[in-house]
């Protein structure tokens, strides 16, 4: 399992990238319209569960523990398609929704960090990512009426931080993938 997830580094690298880019947008322009901000968090949470789903799908396919990336992938995926299809009700529940979505996958990317630090160095990363996330919603549970400006900028700041641990993980498997054929490409080398 862990070569189909290192062959697919790219995904955690694409999530983090957009997730700093909604960061940045969120900064940028935090007076904007709530209804931009509603439409930018369910693209994001839509890509998120694509990308979580898939490697749920691909620890399946290895007999791997794949329910974590599968209810992950399903929450976002869920969370993105209501949040098209009914903008303005989603604006009322952004903040709620945003923050207990965060603890759930706070608490997933914890436990990822945590069964990875067998495999990729600086796991904490991954793991501090996940922390952010349960830090953002609970803050955000605690004050569901923070208000736009300061919930954009929150969302921002979270966003930026999370993106950054993604494509660190991204990078890490790469890196990872790229051992792991070198090691195979010596021991088939070393074959008589």
């Amino acid at each position: 399992m862990l070569s189909l997830i290192t062959g697919n580094w790219w995904a955690p690298v694409a999530s983090g990238v957009l997730a700093i880019v909604i960061g940045l947008a969120a900064f940028a322009w935090p007076v904007r319209t709530f209804e931009a901000l509603v439409l930018l968090f369910g693209v994001y949470v839509f890509v998120r569960g694509s990308i979580w789903l898939a490697f749920g799908l691909l620890a399946a396919g290895a007999r791997e523990r794949w329910w974590p990336f599968v209810v992950n992938g399903i929450v976002g995926l869920s969370l993105g398609v209501l949040t098209f299809a009914e903008t303005q009700a989603m604006a009322v529940a952004l903040v709620s929704l945003a923050g207990a979505w965060a603890i759930l996958t706070g608490v997933l990317e914890v436990v990822g960090a945590v069964r990875f630090r067998q495999f990729i160095e600086n796991e904490w990363l991954l793991g501090s990512g996940g922390v952010v996330s349960i830090v953002f919603g609970i803050a955000v549970l605690a004050q569901p009426t923070i208000g736009i400006v300061t919930f954009a900028l929150v969302f921002g700041a979270y966003a930026v931080l999370v993106g950054i641990a993604q494509v660190w993980l991204g990078l890490r498997l790469r890196s990872l993938g790229e051992s792991m054929r070198a090691a195979a490409a010596t021991v088939e080398g070393a074959r008589p």
